[in-house]
């Protein structure tokens, strides 16, 4: 890869250092369900499809929420990964991520209210191809573990406020 990040690394943290306030950020995204279980979901300019498997309900358009989420964690490790090994002049040549998920689905479907609804587990194997020592490796791994922004949110709470609204009647509808 030719690109080096630490010239971003280096200026983000010195403006974020310097001033605060420009830390905050926000993201939001807006999601309309079409056919069964198939929704459309933007955030930015992108659209992005989600559904779930047939066996499920849905229509298996595209991946479900619960792989967006292994999805959303291995391309962040990816991504912190390369920013702090160029930010620490770790050679650091590729990386990759394989992640599983374990999902007891008695908890979707309420069959047993002690099974959380989400994953039980996730497992993961990051791959460095690097000439770095072992040493250098794992001072990487302890500074993205601790810095890896979907890994922080899947590891600690996150607090989450889900409002209610209804949607005004149409005179389609009626």
């Amino acid at each position: 890869m030719a690109f080096k990040f630490k010239s971003v690394f280096d200026g983000a943290q010195s403006a974020l250092s310097a001033d605060p306030a420009r830390a905050l950020s926000t993201v939001e995204t807006r999601s309309h369900q079409r056919d069964g279980l198939n929704s459309a979901v933007t955030v930015r300019q992108f659209t992005v499809d989600v559904d779930e498997p047939r066996a499920l309900g849905g229509l298996d358009k595209a991946p479900t929420p619960l792989e967006y989420i292994l999805v959303a964690l291995s391309s962040c490790q990816e991504i912190t990964y390369r920013l702090y090994a160029d930010a620490l002049g770790i050679p650091l040549n590729g990386v990759s991520v394989r992640l599983t998920g374990e999902i007891d689905l008695r908890g979707f479907f309420n069959v047993d209210p002690n099974v959380r609804a989400g994953y039980q587990k996730i497992e993961a194997e990051v791959i460095l191809d690097s000439p770095a020592s072992e040493q250098e490796l794992e001072r990487l791994k302890d500074l993205v573990d601790r810095h890896c922004p979907v890994l922080d949110m899947l590891a600690n709470p996150t607090p989450v406020h889900l409002s209610l609204r209804k949607a005004p009647v149409t005179a389609a509808a009626q």
